[in-house]
């Protein structure tokens, strides 16, 4: 089990060369990405392999079991808990495997190609364990009230894990549409890669995708725990989502014909304000646009991307501000939307590879801080996460450990923090999860911006 204290050493290295020459600050994109990976090994659930890189953790939640015994061990702990939520876990997933398929070149330049599929793979082992069924599938495991009733390690966890899925009584188009759409996206991923694996993932996205479309329904009135921390407004856009994905891995013609029936049943042709988990609309006219280089797709995505550099609200320092929740990671969202445009759709390519610097640079310290911890000279210390503010074993960790005023004893490298507020405040401390919260999604569209950065760096290289 290999230390990652070596990594220190790293930050001190000569950074690269910037895409573009807007500013002197050069952040080191290539250790930001590879400190990210580290960040969803520290968050895996389940046996872990031999190859684990984060020395503090261990196999942990080996029991988890569906209703009738099924084995759900493996995937994500979603944040600073450790509740399974497969609703985020699948969109992550999904934009991981999407920056992987774009900017391929910056993984292999950076060593962290496997490292890269490695992640996406711990995230589709165990979606196939919880589709148990064509018409079934996993959704949560763990209830988040009792979960926040512990702080600890993992390890630790000595509680029952009830378990919940959606059905055909109890259906949950969303769920089975994101899942769907993560499954795809794999699938293309690993195509050419294990083509065994990329044809199971791709059964299990087809059928997933059937259950979305056949039995309709929102999925947190199957699994009502999930509505007051991942709500899911409407299953829209992930039936579009996953129809789009679906084609741009079978090229079937069914599926981009579903997807814009979809996208004019559901009126999401209007211009959004965010790209997340709840709102994928951006996502879904890009992808669009990508596949047919119709106009009024292309138009739609520029909207969003001008409106998001022009008129969206910002911070006085310069960062998109969108919401309190996870403010760093809107900004890393809408950045990685517009460099995909940009590079895939060549339009507005200037401008929009300028807007994801700016953003994903405020992120690495260009105004005085980074927000990546173990990333800079001044990252956060104190993130909202259980396991890595506990010691070294065998010291006991408990509540004291979530009001200790000290620097986590663990350091939670790559973790991307919620961030600051409108005005640029932000506090280093543990019990502010609006300000220190970690979480899967956070850090999805934050390391494929990265990879699209080093991307462009190596295109502007190689003249």
């Amino acid at each position: 089990m290999p230390n990652i204290n070596f990594l220190v050493l790293l930050f001190t290295a000569a950074t690269s060369t910037t895409c573009q020459s807007m500013a002197p600050f050069a952040p080191d994109y290539r250790t930001a990405l590879k400190l990210s990976l580290l960040f969803y090994e520290a968050q895996r659930s389940g046996r872990l392999p031999e190859s684990n890189r984060v020395s503090w953790r261990r196999d942990s939640a080996l029991d988890d079991k569906g209703l009738h015994g099924e084995d759900l061990s493996g995937g994500y702990y979603d944040a600073s808990d450790f509740v399974k939520f497969s609703f985020t876990m699948a969109f992550t997933t999904t934009i991981l495997a999407w920056g992987m398929l774009s900017f391929d070149d910056a993984y292999a330049e950076t060593g962290q190609r496997d490292h890269g599929l490695d992640a996406v793979k711990w995230a589709t082992d165990y979606f196939i364990k919880c589709h148990i069924s064509p018409f079934e599938f996993y959704g949560q495991v763990g209830d988040f009230a009792m979960d926040h009733t512990f702080w600890g390690r993992p390890e630790d966890l000595n509680m029952t894990r009830p378990a919940y899925k959606i059905d055909v009584d109890h259906p949950g188009s969303d769920l089975a549409g994101e899942a769907s759409a993560a499954l795809a996206a794999a699938s293309l991923l690993f195509k050419h890669k294990n083509r065994t694996y990329s044809e199971e993932l791709l059964k299990h996205a087809v059928q997933l995708y059937e259950f979305a479309t056949t039995h309709r329904g929102l999925y947190h009135d199957a699994i009502p725990g999930a509505k007051a921390y991942y709500e899911s407004s409407g299953y829209g856009d992930e039936l579009t989502w996953a129809a789009v994905w679906l084609y741009k891995v079978t090229k079937e013609v069914k599926y981009i014909e579903q997807a814009e029936n979809f996208y004019s049943k559901f009126r999401i042709k209007d211009r959004p304000n965010e790209f997340f988990y709840n709102k994928k609309v951006a996502g879904i006219q890009l992808l669009l646009a990508e596949q047919t280089l119709r106009l009024e797709y292309i138009t739609t995505i520029k909207n969003f991307c001008d409106y998001s550099i022009n008129d969206q609200t910002r911070t006085p320092l310069g960062l998109v501000f969108i919401d309190k929740s996870g403010t760093l990671s809107h900004a890393a969202n809408a950045a990685f939307i517009c460099l995909q445009a940009a590079l895939s759709l060549n339009i507005s390519e200037t401008s929009y590879i300028n807007f994801a610097k700016e953003q994903i640079d405020y992120i690495l310290g260009s105004k005085g801080r980074s927000f990546v911890v173990g990333f800079g000279q001044d990252y956060p210390k104190q993130p909202h996460h259980s396991a890595s503010s506990c010691p070294d074993l065998p010291e006991p960790c408990g509540w004291k450990q979530f009001t200790w005023k000290g620097p986590n004893p663990q350091i939670l490298y790559g973790a991307l923090v919620s961030g600051p507020d409108q005005n640029d405040h932000y506090e280093d401390v543990r019990e502010e999860f609006l300000y220190n919260e970690v979480t899967l999604d956070y850090n999805a569209g934050f390391q494929s911006a990265l990879a699209g950065l080093i991307h462009c760096e190596k295109r502007k290289s190689e003249g």
